[in-house]
């Protein structure tokens, strides 16, 4: 497998533009779309809040006939609690932009993200759309990338190449995301593409499998929003024999996909909203992989552990404290805590002053890594967060001016 590099990247097949269209306030790029040059297999996951914005009411049916050829994005607004006309408006976004490139309305993906509760300004999309097809580029992601960003600092993209069966396989995705991340899913939008031969359903199987070590792995501030979802596009420009679900060419396409939607998912979190800090959680020996990932998940979005480590305090009563509340078979007595490379808990007790001067070392890098080792098992799972700093209040304070 080949990591390439995210400037001016291409896939076979596929083409991408993002622009200003006077969505948002100010004069940044709020619309994209992704357009496949052949009709292509699809597969989606959406969020699990009851809550759901029309774009995915809408891909939710969609995504049922297992194919598709273009999708559209905005920013600026999610289009979420808007009702019938909410639906209408999204329908009419996979219309016009059907229009524009001459497909079919059926074939056509809609995602928003944005302000909650406001109407889509339906004249100024319909012109952004006919504007960024006319502009649609092999070189364009960056620029797609940059029109889903809401509060996001930078656009989020990834790309792999592999051979498989002979082939050179790409798989490449963009996404948004730094506030409002919790599973299931994260607050986020992605959208992943491949120019490998393969079914619908063995995409959406990929692409579960993903989403859990990814996405669903990711904590930024505990909010789980109403827009989130992850879209995967296999067109078959590659050319490659059709790939079986038991074969060796899956497990290196799982592979591709796994490799993708972790650096997307930790992109968004080290973009998480005022973080300063990147933080890896490994819970290793739980009773269950299930009970290591809910405890990892439970100390990852603590405010208490957040606030610690923004505060480079190495306050581990903060850690055992949500371990004993995480639901998960644990003993404090043969419970160890490690932050970076000093074991501040033994068995449950403290080890002295020069490991807590040692961990409060670690707690002023950038990258902060914390292990528990529960000593109940063989399950493990490994998580990643930001701290939760002043700045994440700002933003969010002040997120509909």
């Amino acid at each position: 497998m080949r990591t390439l590099d995210t400037k001016n990247f291409s896939i076979p097949g596929y083409k991408a533009w993002g622009i200003a269209s006077g969505i948002k306030k100010s004069e940044k790029k709020d619309l994209a779309i992704i357009y496949s040059d052949r009709e292509a297999a699809i597969a989606g996951v959406f969020t699990r809040n009851r809550v759901k914005a029309a774009p995915v009411l809408l891909d939710m049916m969609k995504v049922k006939s297992g194919k598709a050829q273009a999708i559209v994005a905005n920013s600026g607004c999610a289009n979420a609690c808007t009702g019938k006309r909410g639906l209408a408006d999204a329908r009419a976004m996979a219309e016009m932009t059907a229009h524009a490139l001459g497909i079919k309305p059926d074939s056509v993906l809609v995602a928003s993200t944005g302000v909650i509760g406001e109407f889509l300004p339906m004249a100024k999309v319909g012109t952004g759309i006919a504007t960024a097809a006319g502009l649609l580029s092999g070189a364009g992601w960056e620029q797609a990338a940059e029109a889903i960003m809401t509060t996001d600092m930078y656009p989020k993209l990834s790309i792999v190449q592999e051979e498989i069966g002979g082939k050179t396989i790409t798989v490449a995705g963009i996404a948004k995301g730094s506030g409002m991340i919790h599973p299931n899913m994260a607050t986020m939008l992605c959208f992943i593409v491949t120019n490998a031969v393969l079914s619908a359903p063995l995409l959406k199987k990929a692409l579960l499998v993903s989403t859990e070590k990814s996405f669903n792995s990711i904590t930024v501030d505990g909010e789980m929003s109403t827009n989130d979802m992850i879209l995967g596009m296999a067109n078959g420009a590659a050319g490659n024999k059709r790939i079986a679900p038991t074969s060796k060419e899956f497990k290196k396409f799982q592979a591709c996909l796994d490799t993708v939607a972790k650096a997307l998912a930790r992109q968004v979190v080290r973009d998480g909203e005022g973080a300063t800090k990147f933080v890896e959680i490994e819970v290793r020996n739980a009773k269950s992989p299930v009970e290591a990932k809910r405890a990892a998940m439970t100390i990852a979005r603590s405010s208490l552990v957040k606030t610690a480590i923004f505060g480079e305090d190495a306050n581990w009563g903060r850690i055992m404290a949500a371990l004993g509340h995480a639901d998960v078979e644990m003993d404090e007595a043969r419970t160890d805590i490690m932050i970076g490379k000093a074991k501040i808990v033994e068995k449950g007790l403290g080890t002295g002053k020069a490991a807590e001067r040692e961990a409060a070392l670690a707690l002023k890098q950038r990258e902060v890594q914390i292990m528990i080792d529960l000593h109940k098992g063989k399950g493990s799972a490994t998580v990643w967060t930001c701290d939760l700093t002043y700045e994440y209040v700002k933003v969010n304070a002040a997120y509909r001016s």
